[in-house]
Formats: C-alpha cells, sequence, structure tokens
C-alpha cells in the first residue's frame, strides 16, 4: 500500500461498495465543512481497476471524494491499495461498520486541545460545523466532577440547563451529591435530581449597584454565563449574603434626601410607615421615596409615598368656621373601573378574533404558547419545584424570549431550549394533583420516552406487585419461580443486576381505548356545545322572523 496525489473525480465508484443508502445532507454538510477547514484527514483507499482499466475505484472513502469534489479540492492524497481476492469487500465493511463516533466527552476533549493549539471556539465550530453555543456548551465539561464525567462518556448526558447547574457548582460539591444519586451499572442518571440538589440562587452583576471596590471588600468573585446574549453583562455570583451586604452598604451611602430606608415583608413587597399611601404616578415636592433592596434578585428598588397631613385641633372660636368650610372631593379618574372592565372585555375578544384568524407562523406560534402559559391566571402544579405539590412557574422560561426592545424573540435554537423546560415544569405522570392526566402519557408515547424508564428489577418495586403478577413477569424473563415470593424477587433482581427490566405496567403509552375515551369524552363536549350555539342563532333567527311578520301585520292594520 502506497500514497499518491490524485485528482478525485478521476476516481470511480466501486459497484459493490458496502454504503448503498445515502447519508443525511446535515452529515455531509459537517464532512464538507471539516475537508474545506482541514483538509482529508484519513485518506480514501482506492485500488486499480479489475477488468484490466487504467482507472482506479474507491474501496473506502466515498463520501470524503465525494466532499473534496464539492469543496473544489484539485488534488487529494489516497492509499493505493494491493489486489485483493475479494475486490476489498472486507476492508469496506470494516470501514463502515467498525467505526464509533466520538462520545461529548471525548468531543470536548479534543475540543480542548484544539483550543489550546490557539483555535478560537468560532473557528472551531466552522471547522466541525457546530454552532459556537454547542462549543460552549461541551467546554462546561472541564467543570465537572470526574467521577461523573466517566459516567457522561458513556453516552448518558443531562441537558443544556442541568449541565450549566452542574458545572456552575464546586467539585466538592459534585462530589457530594453524585455519591447520593449515583445510579447503578446501566442505569441512566437522574439528571434533574442532581442538578436539583446543586441548584444556588444567581445574583447578576447588572443588578449590582455596588462597584469593584465594595465587591473586592465583601469577597465577591464574579463567575461568567457563557450562554447569556454576547451584548449584556453576564456575570453573576452565589455568594448571596456577600452580595446583599454590598448592597445594603451602598444604599446606606447613598441614600437620596427625603429617602429612608424600608423594609420588606415575607412576599419581599415594601412595608410603607403606618397610614402611609403608595404613589404610583410622579411624586411631588411633599413625597417621600423609600428604598429597599428586594430578596428576590438582590437590586435596589423604590418606592414613592404619602403621609397623611398631621391633624391640629382648631381653636374654640374657629370650629363654625371649619364646619362651613366645604370638603374637596377627590378627583374622579379618567376612565372608572366598570370601564377598566369593559376595555379588557373588548380587548380580550380582539385578541381571541386574532388567535382564530390571523396568520401565525409555527416558529411564532410555539412563542405563543409558552408565553399563554407564563400568564397570571394559569396555576399548574407538577412537582417540578422542591415541593412536591409546587407550582411550576413558566414565567422564567417565558422572559428567555423577551430582546432588550421588550419584543419577543423567535430564534430558533432559544426557542426549542425554553420550549423544552415549559413542557418539563408542566408535564407529570405522577399520582397526585400533580399529574397532567393521559396528556402526559400520550406526549410521552409520541417522544418515546420508555427509552429513557430505569430498571424496576428492584427490591422496593417488585414488593408492590402481586404474587401472580410476579410469577407472569419472572416467566417472561426466563426466570424460574421459586417457592416463596421474596426468593423469587431476590432471583429477579439478580437477573437484571446487569440489564435493565421495565413492567409492562410501567410503559408509558397509554392503552388505545384509554386515548380514544379521553378525546370522545371532549368531542361530544365539544359538539354539544356547538350544537347549542347553532340551536341559539337559530332560535335568535326564528324570533326576528317573527317579529317582522308581526311588524308587517301591524302596519297593514294601521293602512286599513
Amino acid at each position: 500500500m502506497h500514497l499518491i496525489s490524485v485528482d478525485p473525480r478521476a476516481l470511480k465508484e466501486n459497484p459493490d461498495k458496502t454504503r448503498r443508502s445515502k447519508s443525511s445532507p446535515q452529515a455531509d454538510a459537517v464532512l464538507l465543512a471539516s475537508i474545506r477547514a482541514v483538509g482529508i484527514v484519513q485518506p480514501p483507499v482506492i485500488a486499480a481497476e479489475r477488468d484490466g482499466g487504467n482507472g482506479f475505484v474507491i474501496n473506502a472513502g466515498h463520501r470524503r471524494v465525494a466532499q473534496a469534489i464539492a469543496a473544489d479540492l484539485p488534488e487529494i492524497f489516497v492509499l493505493v491499495d494491493d489486489a485483493t481476492d475479494d475486490g476489498g469487500a472486507m476492508r469496506s465493511a470494516v470501514e463502515n461498520i467498525a467505526r464509533e463516533p466520538l462520545n461529548p466527552v471525548d468531543q470536548w476533549r479534543a475540543i480542548e486541545r484544539l483550543v489550546a493549539l490557539g483555535w478560537t471556539e468560532e473557528s472551531v465550530a466552522a471547522a466541525l460545523a457546530l454552532s459556537v453555543r454547542q462549543i460552549r456548551r461541551l467546554r462546561l465539561l472541564a467543570n465537572v466532577f470526574p467521577a461523573m464525567l466517566e459516567h457522561m462518556a458513556r453516552g448518558d448526558m443531562p441537558s443544556e440547563q442541568q449541565l450549566r447547574t452542574i458545572a456552575a457548582t464546586g467539585h466538592d460539591e459534585q462530589a457530594e451529591v453524585w455519591k447520593k444519586y449515583k445510579p447503578k451499572k446501566q442505569e441512566h442518571a437522574s439528571w434533574w435530581e442532581i442538578a436539583r440538589a446543586l441548584t444556588k440562587t444567581r445574583m447578576l452583576a447588572k443588578d449590582a449597584s455596588f462597584g469593584d471596590d465594595l465587591a473586592q471588600a465583601y469577597g465577591i468573585v464574579w463567575q461568567e454565563d457563557l450562554f447569556a446574549p454576547a451584548d449584556e453583562d453576564s456575570r453573576y455570583t452565589t455568594d448571596i449574603e456577600a452580595f446583599l451586604g454590598a448592597q445594603q452598604e451602598w444604599l446606606s451611602n447613598n441614600l437620596p434626601k427625603r429617602g429612608a430606608i424600608i423594609e420588606v415583608n415575607d412576599w419581599g413587597q415594601p412595608k410603607l410607615p403606618a397610614k402611609a399611601s403608595q404613589i404610583y404616578s410622579k411624586p411631588g415636592k411633599g413625597d417621600n421615596t423609600g428604598w429597599y433592596i428586594s430578596p428576590r434578585d438582590g437590586s435596589v428598588q423604590s418606592v414613592a409615598y404619602r403621609l397623611p397631613d398631621a391633624k391640629t385641633a382648631p381653636a374654640p372660636g374657629e370650629a363654625s368656621e371649619a364646619a362651613d368650610e366645604t370638603v374637596t372631593t377627590k378627583a374622579r379618574p379618567d376612565v372608572t373601573q366598570k370601564g377598566l372592565d369593559m376595555i379588557g372585555d373588548l380587548r380580550t375578544a380582539a385578541l381571541h378574533e386574532g388567535l382564530a384568524r390571523a396568520p401565525i407562523e409555527d416558529d411564532m406560534l410555539i412563542a405563543l404558547l409558552i408565553l399563554a402559559f407564563a400568564g397570571g391566571n394559569v396555576t399548574i402544579a407538577s412537582g417540578s419545584s422542591d415541593n412536591p405539590y409546587g407550582h411550576a412557574d413558566c414565567r422564567k422560561h417565558a422572559a428567555r424570549l423577551i430582546d432588550r426592545e421588550g419584543k419577543l424573540s423567535f430564534d430558533r435554537d432559544t426557542l426549542q431550549q425554553v420550549a423544552r423546560s415549559v413542557l418539563i415544569d408542566v408535564m407529570s405522570c405522577r399520582r397526585n394533583r400533580s399529574d397532567s392526566g393521559i396528556t402526559a402519557r400520550i406526549a410521552g408515547e409520541v417522544i418515546g420516552a420508555d427509552q429513557f424508564l430505569t430498571n424496576t428489577a428492584t427490591e422496593e418495586f417488585l414488593s408492590c406487585l402481586s404474587r401472580s403478577a410476579l410469577e407472569v413477569a419472572a416467566d417472561a424473563s426466563g426466570v424460574a419461580g421459586r417457592i416463596k415470593v421474596k426468593d423469587t424477587r431476590t432471583a429477579l433482581v439478580e437477573h437484571f443486576a446487569e440489564g435493565r427490566f421495565v413492567h409492562p405496567a410501567a410503559l408509558i403509552a397509554p392503552s388505545v381505548d384509554e386515548v380514544a375515551g379521553w378525546a370522545a369524552r371532549y368531542t361530544a363536549s365539544t359538539s354539544e356545545a356547538e350544537a347549542e350555539v347553532e340551536e341559539d342563532e337559530a332560535s335568535r333567527g326564528r324570533e326576528t322572523e317573527a317579529d317582522a311578520l308581526e311588524e308587517e301585520i301591524d302596519f297593514r292594520d294601521a293602512a286599513e
């Protein structure tokens, strides 16, 4: 075997090549970008034509040759294979079957090596046909605990948000949490539990009023959020006490005239002085301003309020004069409460009409759906919070779709991430008030969630089965039944110690009858509602016709 340089257009396809099916456009685009950036790393293997021709046929590397032609390379290096009895069939099979793609951890190591050699994230992304966001996501693995990283190398990766949460903590904390939630062999890690255990409240630098001097005095070390928009300050700290202390000291040193520091209640709302009334318009000269620190994000906030006038006792001779004075009445607002209610009804009618008839693109429809879940009239109990009966707050997800100008953004990558986050917070299959019902199981079947079910061959789960159900499960798994129930359970656990067993009752997909019954129930209610509307319209039409006929008769009687 020797190396030569040839024009890729002169090479002929092997009619007996192993890969007959077409590769995906995405895979071809990745290979083309790689060839344009660094050339062909592994030369294709060719051999002389067997029918006595002077040309060469490709034994291995058809895609590389095709993308080299697409990249307009005048020549490429190839390996000329010695003649074989099988025409290169075995080499072609090994070339396509024995290859394994890099796992995410190995991809990260390769990227770190390129960065160390002077490659920028942008250039690496262009060479590998990946987005800069994907490159930065992989680089978060540098902050992951080694044992956790070793598990991720097997292909069990957390979501982007979970990885960000894990990477933002120290190795000591990760090690402690990993010890508690480390999965058994051949099982997937419960990344959402790991991320929840490592979740820390962040205080953003953009909400800090203090400068670098106070930050240093309180020992605040800013960290960068690699996934934040490039045009905003993405620094943050998890040292909540230091952040709030620096904010409090800055506020004390920069309190304006007629300003006072006020406390907040348990809900984070400012506590005004007794009998003070809050002012929502521009404060006047005699009004006061209260300053406080929001416990939610640590930002310095202000509220204007007005104290009541001090009452003085009238002199003995002035009592009658005071009684004769006209009492000033409160000015009427521009729009009354009833008017505001009418405005709300009008807006709602227009909104519903637009949602039903206006043209809406797919991306906009997804964004609007996310926005709808963030409404003040929506309460979702899915168990996604620390409290298993807590309410999921979708506003934090919807806020990620608002750009700097206060407009709804339709960036596809962000939209997909936010949509997934909303679905995770909303949908639940638990058997309590957080259950989403059959809709969550239908969704789980669509996305193939059964593949993520963990091994149910555990003592805890199998003890929930009846004797007959346990024996059926053992027989289906090829495990011989035992005289004692506990021995059968032990045998099943041992049989699947290195494997995975999912009891049929745990499968997510609902039965056809369940889905049909659920759909029929709500279809019937919709049809009944439509029938009632049609009946009302018909009734109003009959009444209108009767009224018209009665008016015509009255008119004829008057004419006669």
